[in-house]
């Protein structure tokens, strides 16, 4: 049966606004930097490795983690240049390739990296999953004691310092690392909806479990572990903002009402009020928002047609017809919004709606938005490097600019669903804008920038060569069989020559304020790469990947 042409008519001018993008042109390669940037996780497998691994200078790792505790923790990835099991910025950087594929996956699979991305994804998941689940109420969240691994530069395939295990539990909590580990969990449960229903069904069980114990037994994992996790991964922001991260992924993946319920009555307790400017491993509070602002703009967007629907009488037609992801998934839950609405509106009228509750998310979302954006009132020049670079205090910046610029192309899609704009005063900025400031960003980061290289390892002519990583300077054990021990290695962590293998895809912490940068072992804020920084490039790469046309 035909669609009715009211409806069809609807569908079409709705799928040109979620389509219709701006017209950008390739300055680079974007798919092949999409691959390199998938590769770079292989680099930093732990575990036993699995055929075909694309990094073909590393080797087994780690195969005795946890034994000693009796509990299997082998596996999972090593965060950095060290060969540390660092739980906080592991399960972050499994969110971010999760929402990575739950986003742009689209864009991934004329250029074949679905699967590989994928495999990034559940690489992160199974650890977390296993390590989460071994015994009940505890989560093991560090495999070696960092200052012990420091003291040493040694190859993760011979490594002989101590694999000591940390954990949390209810005694000695550690909300934000297990409600990461929730959010983690969940957000791979989305991007594994369709190609493994069974999978994802088990990552959200095990996800709701893992934020009960977050939210049930609160405390953060700086004060509980202390040295073992402090100065390396405090968590400075407390973990307020992972619960509230937590529970907008639980909602996004399972639709229940009662996720959406809790970010309603705990929202502003954990953060929901609070204006902030970046979003890492440690500050989910950006990142939130934007994830949240999905559901804003989903909901205005059917608000605005849904008297008129109701009308026609063809609210049952449509949702019969129309089958678009956002209303597969959200459909129920918008009804569900309306109908609250109408609720509320009847018990008490001063009483704020969801909705208006809702919108604080995109009010918070838009400021944060406005000032990255020049010509706007709120615009902070401050942000930038005279080379155009996002740019925020602190070492490895480029962990700030791959996540901005994957917030600000999530951020655009939401608002191209809804119809929206940024409201930025007395100015709407397109959603447009703000993908044109993401792509300079990338393009920054790929070589068009005041130093004319690539900070991606393996990506153009000129890029990094020396890295802070161990694995990558220390000859791989196909060339040197024996063992370098601890204090023989820092002769390479010292040395001028290239690094011994090619990290592909990894991207360093990068330039300086000034745009400089000293392409140095030692200078490990600029040189030492990390999982964080890649994973949100990944969604971003894939983006452009999908959307330029070459030249």
């Amino acid at each position: 049966m035909a669609a009715p042409k009211s409806i069809s008519s609807l569908f079409a001018v709705l799928s040109l606004l979620v389509l219709m993008v701006p017209s950008l042109t390739a300055a680079f390669n974007y798919a092949d930097a999409l691959a390199k940037s998938i590769i770079f996780f292989e680099g930093q497998r732990s575990g036993k490795l699995p055929p075909g691994n694309r990094m073909p200078w590393r080797g087994d790792s780690g195969l005795r983690d946890g034994a000693q505790y009796n509990v299997d923790l082998v596996g999972g990835y090593y965060d950095a240049g060290d060969n540390v099991k660092f739980r906080l910025p592991m399960a972050f950087t499994t969110t971010m390739l999760a929402w990575s594929v739950a986003d742009f996956g689209k864009f991934m699979t004329s250029s074949g990296e679905l699967a590989h991305a994928r495999a990034a994804v559940r690489w992160g998941a199974d650890y977390l999953l296993k390590a989460s689940t071994s015994t009940a109420d505890t989560l093991y969240v560090q495999v070696a004691d960092p200052a012990r691994d420091h003291a040493c530069w040694e190859r993760p395939e011979d490594m002989d310092t101590p694999r000591t295990v940390y954990k949390v539990d209810r005694a000695h909590p550690g909300s934000d690392v297990a409600a990461e580990t929730a959010a983690a969990l969940a957000a791979s449960a989305v991007a594994f909806r369709r190609a493994d229903p069974a999978y994802s069904t088990k990552l959200v069980q095990a996800a709701v479990k893992i934020f009960e114990l977050a939210d049930r037994h609160r405390g953060s994992y700086s004060d509980s572990l202390s040295a073992a996790v402090c100065p390396f991964y405090c968590s400075y922001s407390g973990y307020h903002d992972e619960l509230l991260w937590a529970a907008a992924w639980l909602h996004r993946t399972s639709n229940n009402a009662s996720f959406m319920n809790y970010v309603e009555v705990n929202g502003l307790q954990l953060g929901a009020g609070d204006d902030d400017f970046s979003f890492s491993w440690d500050d989910k509070r950006a990142g939130t928002k934007i994830l949240l602002s999905k559901v804003t703009t989903l909901l205005l967007s059917t608000q605005a047609n849904f008297f008129l629907f109701i009308i026609k009488g063809g609210i049952t037609r449509l949702l019969s017809y129309i089958c678009w992801d956002h209303y597969i998934n959200n459909h129920e839950f918008l009804l569900q919004m309306h109908h609250q609405w109408f609720l509320t509106r009847k018990k008490n009228k001063n009483k704020p709606t969801r909705l208006q509750m809702l919108q604080t998310y995109k009010a918070h979302s838009d400021t944060y938005i406005c000032s990255l954006i020049p010509g706007t009132s709120s615009f902070q020049q401050s942000q930038f490097t005279p080379g155009g670079l996002i740019y925020k205090s602190g070492g490895s910046n480029m962990q700030y600019v791959t996540t901005t610029t994957f917030l600000l192309l999530a951020y655009a899609k939401y608002l191209r669903t809804g119809g929206a704009a940024v409201s930025c005063g007395g100015r709407d900025v397109a959603p447009g804008e703000l993908v044109a400031l993401a792509k300079r960003q990338v393009d920054y980061i790929l070589g068009k920038n005041p130093a004319g290289m690539s900070y991606m390892v393996g990506f153009g002519a000129r890029f990094p060569r020396r890295l802070h990583h161990r694995g990558a300077s220390l000859p791989a054990v196909r060339d040197h069989p024996g063992r370098i021990g601890c204090d023989e290695g820092f002769r390479y962590l010292h040395s001028g020559e290239d690094d011994r293998n090619v990290l592909v895809g990894a991207v360093v912490g990068g330039p300086d304020a000034r745009d400089a940068f000293t392409d140095d072992r030692d200078s490990y804020g600029q040189s030492e790469p990390a999982t964080y920084i890649n994973a949100p490039l990944v969604g971003a790469l894939a983006f452009f990947a999908g959307n330029v046309v070459r030249r």
